[in-house]
């Protein structure tokens, strides 16, 4: 069962892995971060407590508490209770959600193992905005997407803003690397996927026209400059999705949940 411990003074140690989160540790991910997830929210520690990412901790106060008793009734960590104005101390903000969890990240999962039994993939270049990554784990999530994928140039998925704007859904879809980018997308060709680059280009196929495979990848890339030419060519169509005249482009993540929608959408 959880271990409840009161805590008054900011300054306590254990709380170290929740301080000043607006300033420390931005890059987690790096040889030299501390190698932490932390979900904010009872719905995000819901989510953390129920995928591979154990949490070592928990910070919140009482209500908090209540509202996770259920969740918590077999977990075998502290739970750090205190007050709001002790907690906004040591996270070095207000935090309205009322908790934190924070746990070590477990050994990254194997691309095939990833792929073993997905039937649509997303497949992410560049794409280096935490919020548009997160909103893009959440439509995953929401629209059937057995698992997102990252080439090069993208930034960290687990990094407390991304987790955040998943809704904790990033702990929960499979993610993998591509590490020999855009070479390995072969191994994903010789699952029988049928790679698909988004493009706004209006020479590009429409999408719903575009996807006829029985297992589908669908690539994006960062705001702005799209997909590059290199991972396009190494894909077997490029895909539009049609828009109004005078339109250039959509928002990476909104782009992506209108690709993962028609791929609900179409029958299989």
């Amino acid at each position: 069962m959880v271990h409840v411990i009161d805590i008054e003074d900011p300054a306590d140690p254990r709380l170290d892995d929740f301080r000043d989160l607006n300033s420390s540790d931005r890059r987690p991910d790096l040889p030299a971060g501390k190698g932490l997830v932390i979900a904010e929210g009872v719905l995000v520690v819901q989510r953390m407590l129920d995928s591979r990412f154990a949490p070592g901790g928990l910070l919140g106060v009482d209500r908090r508490l209540g509202e996770l008793a259920d969740d918590l009734r077999d977990v075998d960590v502290p739970f750090y209770r205190t007050s709001a104005e002790v907690m906004a101390e040591v996270v070095g903000f207000h935090l309205n959600r009322g908790v934190l969890a924070a746990a070590h990240r477990p050994p990254a999962l194997d691309l095939d193992d990833v792929l073993e039994k997905a039937t649509t993939v997303a497949v992410l270049e560049g794409v280096n905005d935490h919020e548009n990554l997160g909103s893009m784990f959440r439509n995953a999530a929401g629209l059937g997407v057995d698992a997102v994928l990252f080439g090069k140039g993208c930034a960290d998925p687990l990094y407390r803003r991304a987790v955040r704007v998943s809704m904790g859904h990033v702990l929960r879809v499979p993610f993998a690397h591509v590490e020999r980018w855009p070479y390995d997308l072969d191994r994903l060709r010789a699952r029988d996927f049928q790679l698909i680059s988004l493009t706004p280009n209006p020479e590009a196929v429409p999408l719903a026209e575009a996807m006829t495979g029985e297992k589908v990848a669908l690539l994006l890339g960062a705001e702005g400059p799209g997909l590059t030419e290199h991972a396009m060519r190494a894909t077997d169509v490029r895909a539009r999705i049609p828009m109004a005249p005078g339109t250039d482009s959509l928002n990476v993540a909104t782009a992506a949940a209108m690709a993962f929608y028609e791929r609900v959408r179409l029958p299989r």
